[in-house]
């Protein structure tokens, strides 16, 4: 079993704060976890500590039924069975790709070297690729590489420090499932270290949050977008539109975008902050019933999708609402919105946090 277990961590950099203030994870065997959170939250020094890179002052790393960190205890780097891929790949210059792949296979014969290092090559999609040297690859296939070298040493864990930062967009998409593959047909437990929030919902199977050095939230991708536990973690995540509410007994939100049905029920809350998602928005002629009214200060247009931004009669903060297709809508129209489906309730204020 690899299932890594993260308990009390808590590291501080000489007398300043701490950087991580016991913090707690647990990532299932097999599971690929993302760790996403604001830069200077701690998540890169969490992965440094789990790697053996550096030392905790307090708490407990488990990777399966094994000891990593703990009162007394750092277990050598060498000796953790863990796989690093760091960003931009960071291979050896001058190793072609095969002997970068089968650098950490000291162990083993010729011939199995050979076998695992072809193995893990046609795993990543470059057979065949063994003997070109690494400025001969695009970026992609560098990180595809350094994937590889990490994976043929069987390690129970591998670490993924922001590795796809220096792709341009276009290869993002097509190496994120490229890793996400190899990693599951090898069954090894992974933990990435993002702050890109796309990155991090369409890759893994859980998503840890990290705020001041604490998981504020970790949830599967779809609980944690439709459900966070907080408005700055509804607002970190993705586009969120945050309304201060009243609710009246029925379970309806009272909002400025009207009536809104909330779930789970409110349990007497009768103040909050609603979150909706710029999807739930609809616009509407200006004068239509069950629709407030607004004027558009703004279009963002991506192609796929555009986000309208509206100045809301009665509200401060002007909210966006995502258009799929063409965009009739103009800035400075007037323009009517709609609200669909069910909204989140926090019981905290909007600055609360």
């Amino acid at each position: 079993m690899n299932e890594l277990h993260i308990q009390g961590l808590t590291k501080s950099y000489g007398t300043g704060e701490p950087v991580l203030r016991d913090l707690e994870l647990t990532v299932p065997a097999g599971a690929l976890a993302a760790v996403l959170g604001p830069s200077g939250c701690g998540k890169t020094t969490m992965l440094r500590i789990v790697a053996g890179f550096l030392r905790a002052d307090a708490g407990t790393v488990r990777l399966g039924d094994q000891l990593l960190v703990g009162p007394g205890v750092h277990l050598p780097p060498e000796r953790r069975r863990i796989g690093i891929v760091p960003q931009e790949g960071a291979l050896f210059p001058h190793l072609s790709v095969a002997r970068n792949v089968a650098f950490g296979l000291t162990r083993t014969d010729r011939a199995e070297r050979r076998r695992r290092t072809g193995e893990m090559l046609d795993l990543v999609g470059l057979a065949g690729y063994g003997d070109r040297m690494p400025h001969e690859l695009s970026g992609g296939q560098q990180q595809r590489v350094a994937l590889a070298r990490a994976l043929a040493p069987r390690p129970q864990l591998v670490l993924l420090d922001e590795p796809f930062n220096a792709l341009d967009s276009a290869l993002r998409t097509g190496v994120r499932a490229d890793v996400r593959a190899a990693l599951s047909a090898t069954g090894a437990t992974a933990l990435l270290v993002t702050h890109d929030q796309q990155e991090a919902l369409s890759t893994a199977d859980l998503v840890a949050v990290v705020r001041n050095g604490r998981v504020a939230q970790c949830d599967t991708p779809q609980d944690l977008y439709s459900r966070p536990a907080t408005p700055w973690i509804a607002d970190f995540v993705g586009d969120a539109v945050l309304l201060p509410a009243t609710v009246d007994s029925d379970g309806t939100a009272r909002t400025a975008l009207g009536p809104v049905p909330v779930t789970p029920p409110p349990n007497g809350l009768r103040t909050g902050t609603v979150l909706l998602r710029p999807e739930q928005l609809r616009l509407a002629d200006a004068d239509a019933e069950d629709t407030v009214r607004g004027t558009v200060t703004d279009i963002c247009y991506y192609g796929h999708d555009a986000m309208v931004t509206v100045a809301v009669e009665g509200h401060d903060t002007p909210v966006g609402v995502r258009v799929a297709g063409p965009v009739s809508a103009r800035p400075g129209e007037k323009t009517g919105i709609r609200v669909v489906g069910e909204a989140g309730l926090h019981p905290e204020a909007i600055s609360a946090e």
